[in-house]
């Protein structure tokens, strides 16, 4: 009678901590190689330092908004807020762009790239930008990222 309470607690301790790891990522590719952070290098200098700048640093004044209501390109890099965003929203707003709700305009702030970038180039994209983040903004947004994963497209 012991042995099999035994077992049964083992089992259910096993099937907890299965769940918990599933939860906490299990289904998530393994973090990203050097390759992909280099790739997403690349097409950030391409495609996004223009307007968020070559090291991420954004345009001044990024927190004020202009004359139509628009807030200037933010930094990607620790004095943004990028790295408070789950992998989710930081994949759907490269794909399909951004259009602050306060703008006075009816164009999207932010580009969409659905049309320039593959699913696994978005997702490079944002391995390196987490590249740019100190270890304790890239733990909080892993956290983050557990409960809004990158879509199937892109895992």
């Amino acid at each position: 009678m012991l042995m099999r309470s035994l077992l049964i607690a083992t089992v259910i301790g096993l099937l907890g901590a299965a769940a918990q790891a599933h939860a906490a990522g299990g289904a998530r590719a393994a973090s990203p190689s050097q390759q992909e952070i280099d790739t997403g290098r690349l097409i950030y200098q391409q495609q996004c330092a223009a307007c968020h700048g070559v090291k991420g640093e954004g345009k001044p004044g990024w927190e004020k908004r202009d004359a139509l209501g628009e807030l200037p390109p933010p930094p990607h890099d620790p004095t943004g807020h990028t790295w408070k965003h789950a992998d989710a929203m930081l994949y759907k707003t490269i794909r399909d762009g951004w259009r602050d709700p306060f703008n006075k305009t009816k164009r999207l702030t932010m580009p969409a790239y659905k049309d320039t970038l593959s699913p696994h180039e978005i997702r490079s994209v944002i391995s390196y930008l987490k590249t740019l983040w100190t270890p304790e903004q890239r733990r909080i947004q892993r956290e983050e990222g557990k409960r809004h994963l990158f879509p199937p497209e892109a895992r």
